[in-house]
């Protein structure tokens, strides 16, 4: 495996760069899914690089970011349940609820822990034996597997005061809605490189034989986008649509087998909210019937009252990319990672969060 500094070496970018302004003739729109890629476009100022003909846009790929409102105020109603320990990444804690976020529930004297992976949140189930362990289970296909093979050693260990209540979402179905729903006329798009490690590059072939639109998986240093960048544009001008492979230093054809066996034994897809999508049938997980003892919304009914989603706030309109973060009447003044309005500015793969960073 090449080391990633072989993909920030100026020279290859240059040449890159050229190559791209040399086959680029005419006008495209191309969407980057994964937010991690948005951020990587922003730091390396991957769109000064490119020439005046391509418009790069911001996609969905932020877990954080399009969890609905309903279900992030169920998760912080989850953490008023008695004695309960809220486990959970640390990008939900600020992000705000129809009434509060997780930080206000926890200054209010619920017990919230930031974890970095679940299974830091099963040696609390096994710390605290006599208190329920509820895990925010928030992510796409990349931590899928891993909340699974923590539900799959509770059952092992015989826990039973650990919870999941999942949110995690699968991205292709996301895909085709947003090309399904025409707001935007896409170009090609960029797929997820992290994603693609675990259900493969092949997964994406839908995109080149369904809407004839040119895609390629990409890495997130400035030359693996640029690369990606150049294979959409060579696709465009000879007019054909496939997906292409630019990140083989570690994504294959089929992706992780183990790690999709594990999800698939744990979850199975069902129907989910999107912030901004609407809801968007098989492209959420949820706990087969054999595991759903650590199904935490089974196990507790509270109350998340009336879903208000936060005024002014196009979170929404940028998940979809039919609105720079820029636009937004509430960008950088009132809406910044001090006071965030909406989950765009707090997540770190937010696109409002890139844009604030790095301008």
């Amino acid at each position: 495996m090449q080391s990633s500094k072989a993909f920030r070496d100026p020279e290859l970018v240059h040449k890159l760069r050229e190559r791209i302004a040399r086959l680029s003739h005419t006008d495209l729109k191309i969407m980057e899914f994964c937010g991690t890629h948005t951020h990587a476009i922003c730091k390396f100022g991957i769109r000064e690089l490119l020439p005046e003909t391509i418009e790069m846009f911001s996609g969905p790929g932020c877990p954080v970011c399009v969890t609905d409102q309903a279900d992030m105020d169920y998760a912080i109603a989850l953490a008023k349940v008695p004695r309960a320990i809220i486990t959970t990444f640390g990008d939900l804690l600020k992000v705000p609820g129809s009434h509060g976020s997780l930080q206000n529930a926890r200054a209010e004297g619920a017990t919230v822990e930031v974890v970095y992976s679940p299974l830091d949140a099963l040696d609390f189930a096994r710390r605290n034996p006599d208190r329920p362990i509820i895990f925010l289970g928030v992510g796409f296909e990349t931590t899928a597997p891993t909340v699974a093979a923590s539900v799959l050693e509770a059952a092992r260990q015989g826990l039973n005061n650990f919870y999941v209540y999942s949110m995690h979402k699968l991205t292709p179905p996301a895909m085709r809605a947003i090309l399904d729903a025409k707001e935007i006329s896409l170009s090609g798009i960029l797929c997820p490189g992290h994603v693609s490690t675990v259900i493969g590059w092949q997964v994406w072939d839908f995109l080149a034989e369904r809407y004839g639109i040119p895609a390629a998986v990409a890495g997130f240093e400035p030359a693996d986008v640029l690369w990606a960048v150049a294979e959409i544009v060579v696709q465009h001008e000879s007019h054909r649509a496939e997906i292409v492979n630019t990140y083989p230093r570690c994504v294959t054809p089929e992706g992780n087998a183990a790690a999709q066996a594990v999800m698939k034994q744990v979850f199975e897809p069902g129907a989910a909210r999107w912030r901004g999508l609407d809801v968007i049938p098989d492209s959420g997980l949820t706990l087969k019937a054999e595991y759903q003892a650590f199904d935490a919304k089974r196990a507790f009914q509270v109350d998340p009252g009336k879903t208000i989603l936060p005024e002014g706030c196009h979170c929404g309109d940028i998940i979809r990319g039919v609105m720079q973060p820029d636009a937004c009447p509430l960008f950088r003044q009132v809406c910044n990672p001090m006071q965030p309005v909406g989950p765009c500015m707090v997540s770190t793969e937010g696109t409002c969060a890139a844009y604030y960073q790095y301008g």
